[in-house]
């Protein structure tokens, strides 16, 4: 979804129209495995721990797609914004 949601930032001056359109192609191929995976997920995780690891990993992933994409370097109050995150992934398994 990150690269559906702002893949098409890199390339503005492509038609909004097949941005959309694109960009709800790699959606659609996302959730074939995200629905799946959730349905797995559930059998060990509840309801909001798979939220929690959800955003946990679409975060990693926006970090490498920022940099690869768009040269995005992390500053000190994302790394803190980061940790604040892992302690709340931390605190959910509790």
């Amino acid at each position: 979804m990150t690269l559906a949601w702002y893949g098409h930032l890199k390339f503005k001056q492509s038609a909004l129209w097949l941005a959309i359109l694109l960009s709800w192609g790699l959606a659609l191929f996302e959730y074939v495995f995200q629905v799946p995976a959730n349905r797995a997920g559930a059998a060990v995780f509840s309801v909001t721990q798979l939220k929690i690891i959800q955003e946990a990993v679409t975060l990693v992933v926006f970090t490498v797609i920022a940099y690869f994409l768009f040269g995005e370097t992390l500053k000190w109050n994302n790394l803190v914004s980061y940790l604040l995150l892992v302690g709340a992934v931390y605190f959910a398994f509790l």
